[in-house]
């Protein structure tokens, strides 16, 4: 029993950072109808922005923190600015951004490749790892608690600012309809640049976790294809899908590590996805849409 408990906390702790990156996929597809795989660049930009303002510039993980989650929604507004804005000026086929992300993605993790360099790096240890009792049951880290709490906060701030403020309504308004949303009177440009911001802030909050629970590297970012994986699993475009696919594949791949072995997590986790595809191609959540023009 202190064995399952402990492998649903540490389960529920990785899928909540999965969602943290799944929730950014979701909003852009839901706005701009293309995944775009350029966002685990931005895990990245924030994972290494908080390890030069820990090791550098001497700043606290506060601080540090909240510099590299603006610095990484800022590379994302630059990203589509530079490399999608041009395309969908362009034309309405989205396959064309989908390519032009794939492309960023293999830039970005590059530039750090050429600045930083390809060597793993370990942030400072400012999250603590020390074991914890919970209830008495099982024993799990510290960081897995303060991972799940931190994701719990920032999604549930996600969605006091898309329930309750007026960019959150227009954002919701123009996953329904772009084009309509633009002739109401919202300004589609800056709320394109506010979803991404928002995704790429949301991605730096995973990049740090994720490189405290693993390690710092360039191609750190290709976790990411887990947190898409979570994103069709619960219906791309669909951000409680986002939260529910991530939380089932963080629960899949603890359990079988701890129950199976953990070589069968990969096989697991991309079997749900096949089998998800096979019997509900728009996964849980989504819904069919047809093409936005």
């Amino acid at each position: 029993m202190g064995t399952l408990l402990q492998q649903v906390i540490n389960g529920l702790s990785l899928g909540s950072v999965y969602a943290l990156i799944a929730v950014g996929y979701s909003l852009v597809y839901s706005i701009l109808l293309f995944s775009n795989f350029a966002h685990g660049g931005f895990l990245v930009v924030g994972g290494y922005l908080c390890y030069f303002a820990l090791n550098t510039l001497g700043m606290n993980i506060w601080l540090a923190g909240a510099f590299s989650l603006v610095g990484a929604g800022f590379a994302a507004i630059a990203t589509e600015r530079l490399a999608y804005k041009p395309i969908r000026e362009r034309t309405s086929v989205t396959l064309y951004l989908l390519i032009a992300s794939m492309g960023m993605s293999i830039v970005i993790e590059n530039i750090f490749v050429v600045i930083a360099g390809g060597r793993f790096r370990a942030l400072p240890p400012v999250i603590p790892t020390n074991p914890v009792n919970v209830f008495g049951l099982a024993t799990t880290s510290a960081f897995d608690i303060i991972s799940l709490v931190t994701a719990v906060v920032f999604l549930g701030g996600l969605q006091i600012f898309l329930t309750k403020t007026k960019w959150g309504l227009a954002i919701r308004a123009a996953a329904y309809n772009l084009r309509i949303a633009g002739l109401m009177g919202v300004n589609v440009a800056r709320l394109i640049s506010l979803v991404f911001f928002v995704s790429g802030l949301l991605a730096a909050v995973g990049g740090i976790f994720l490189s405290v629970r693993y390690t710092l590297y360039p191609q750190l970012g290709m976790i990411t294809i887990k947190a898409f994986v979570a994103a069709v699993i619960g219906g791309l475009g669909s951000l409680p899908g986002a939260v529910v696919g991530s939380l089932i594949l963080g629960l899949s791949e603890m359990l079988t590590a701890g129950f199976l072995s953990s070589q069968l997590r990969d096989l697991v986790v991309f079997s749900l996805l096949v089998v998800t595809l096979v019997i509900r191609p728009t996964g849980l959540f989504g819904k069919n849409v047809g093409e936005k023009v």
